[in-house]
């Protein structure tokens, strides 16, 4: 796609990276207007975390129908919403501490009813359950936030024990998400996945590197591929065509994704909806945008590159 080649070298994306392509349809624009039946097991307010909302929200859509098969009444936030791990990541506390402050405001009804949050991003868990509690010491709806806050694989677990889904009954791989190592804790998806009749390998094979937009950066594409060739790549590469790669993390079906290994990562959420409709499972990815779209893209991102020493100028000149 040179056409985007522009918009890599203004944003030091390695050229050898593909841009992700945003979804046509965007989680909460899919899940608008539905009413989720009442379950016998309750509620649960599914996170639209950006990456599941913006990229594959297909993924989000198959936790939906996985959680009401499982018995759950499923709601999902009535604003855009955000955990604040971008800024958490890069330094910018303050703009945190407000991203964070927001999130509570609009979730305060779930946490103060103790409905439980099921987030399908482990870095978004991980920064709910760890990070926000820290960030705002003393709040007592981040203390809630944390205590509240499950994975899939943790709500299945401790709150429909007894739901069993079709037998999946095939091999798989699984890479669990850095934050899955650091703060989840990958035990209780791998006992279910077994318990669901998929015999999985754990692999150990550390961070797959691509770790946000660290293995997007020009400047560390090398370290980043160097990290999944260490033991990832190799190891998928040895997985029949028929195992299965389940990988929660976003970061982690990015770098699967975009290597030579063939594998189609998945989250555990649409397998379990795949075997819920007697269907293989199959990851939905977004379609390449037009051509006419990618110039355009590229033409607006040379616009405000050039336009900004300008407004720069403008800026002191009014001072």
């Amino acid at each position: 796609m040179s056409n985007l080649r522009p918009v890599k070298a203004l944003g030091g994306i390695a050229h050898q990276r593909a841009v992700p392509f945003f979804a046509r349809r965007r989680l909460v624009k899919r899940l608008a207007g539905r009413t989720s039946l009442a379950g016998q097991r309750g509620k649960v307010l599914l996170w639209p975390d950006t990456f599941t909302n913006n990229f594959h929200p297909a993924i989000g859509e198959a936790a939906v129908q996985v959680l009401e098969a499982a018995g759950f009444e499923v709601l999902t936030p009535d604003r855009t919403v955000c955990c604040g791990l971008t800024w958490i990541s890069t330094g910018q506390l303050a703009t945190a501490q407000r991203v964070a402050r927001r999130t509570l405001e609009t979730l305060k009804p779930q946490l103060r009813d103790g409905t439980p949050i099921v987030v399908l991003e482990p870095s978004c868990a991980a920064v709910f359950r760890d990070d926000l509690p820290k960030l705002l010491h003393g709040d007592q709806d981040a203390h809630r936030l944390a205590h509240q806050t499950r994975t899939l694989a943790e709500i299945l677990t401790e709150r429909a024990s007894d739901w069993r889904p079709p037998t999946v009954g095939r091999q798989a791989v699984a890479q669990p998400h850095c934050h899955h190592h650091a703060v989840l804790g990958f035990d209780t998806d791998e006992k279910l996945v077994r318990q669901y009749g998929i015999d999985v390998d754990v692999l150990d094979a550390g961070c797959c590197g691509l770790a946000g937009n660290f293995g997007f950066e020009q400047e560390h594409y090398e370290v980043s591929m160097a990290c999944a060739e260490d033991k990832l790549l190799p190891s998928l590469r040895q997985a029949g065509a028929e195992t299965l790669v389940l990988a929660d993390g976003f970061s982690c079906r990015t770098q699967i994704d975009q290597s030579d290994v063939n594998q189609r990562p998945m989250h555990l959420a649409e397998v379990i909806a795949a075997a819920l409709q007697g269907a293989q499972p199959q990851p939905e990815r977004p379609s390449a945008p037009s051509r006419a779209a990618r110039t355009a893209v590229a033409a607006a991102a040379v616009a405000v590159a050039a336009a900004g020493p300008a407004a720069a100028w403008l800026y002191r000149r009014s001072r």
